[in-house]
């Protein structure tokens, strides 16, 4: 059973995010988040349009950026997945989601090294971005 910590989405997308993330957790164990995260991730890239960005564990926190009606924290056992979506190509898609909301920081009890990671990995998209 799925326990739904935060969302801003649509009515039906919530539900669409739960499934596929049961899905996952059908082909992979629990222990696989980065296997679970990456098939949330690209079911969710190819349903909605890309950009979107998962995190999945039992010990992390997150403050980010998201397109408003992008957002989702659920737990699932003692699984807690993150998935939300960034700005890919915002002249392209301004028409879809008019504004970014960020979010305050929901602590959710990442490891150091994941913060470290997920950081690194936002560094990236912001330079591929200002380019």
């Amino acid at each position: 059973k799925a326990l739904v910590g935060e969302t801003d989405m649509p009515p039906k997308m919530p539900q669409d995010a739960i499934h596929t993330a049961a899905k996952a957790l059908y082909f992979f164990e629990a222990t696989k988040s980065t296997d679970i995260a990456k098939f949330i991730k690209e079911n969710f890239d190819r349903a909605n349009g890309s950009g979107w960005q998962c995190i999945v564990g039992t010990d992390f926190g997150s403050f980010v950026t998201h397109f408003h009606g992008c957002f989702i924290h659920f737990c699932i056992d003692n699984l807690a997945i993150l998935l939300f979506r960034v700005a890919v190509n915002q002249a392209h898609e301004a028409h879809l989601f008019p504004t970014l909301k960020t979010l305050n920081c929901i602590k959710l009890c990442f490891s150091y090294y994941q913060i470290l990671a997920f950081f690194f990995f936002l560094d990236f998209l912001y330079q591929i971005n200002s380019d």
